[in-house]
């Protein structure tokens, strides 16, 4: 009885994943997400460095973000996150 109470303890969170998922197709589907995840986090703290302060290093120069925001909005745009257009205020006149 005692080894059945160490094997449930032992069982991690990815453990019970991998447990109730036995289809190879929907473990990668849950893979890939984890990963785009982990991309549009670290490209987001990439392109936050660049506008935070960091005590004790003085002013710092703005850096080129032109690669990770690239990287950011392409990895936000797998998930179906868009940019929104709201249109330049001439043309909406223009078109009246």
């Amino acid at each position: 009885m005692e080894k059945t109470q160490q094997t449930e303890k032992a069982k991690n969170l990815l453990g019970k994943l991998k447990d109730d998922m036995d289809d190879k197709e929907e473990q990668l589907l849950i893979l890939s997400t984890f990963v785009r995840l982990g991309v549009v986090v670290w490209a987001g703290f990439i392109i936050s460095l660049n506008y935070i302060e960091i005590p004790g290093l003085g002013k710092q120069t703005p850096k080129d973000i032109t690669f990770p925001a690239s990287i950011f909005t392409g990895a936000l745009a797998t998930f179906g996150l868009q940019q929104g257009n709201n249109g330049n205020s001439k043309e909406k006149k223009k078109n009246d």
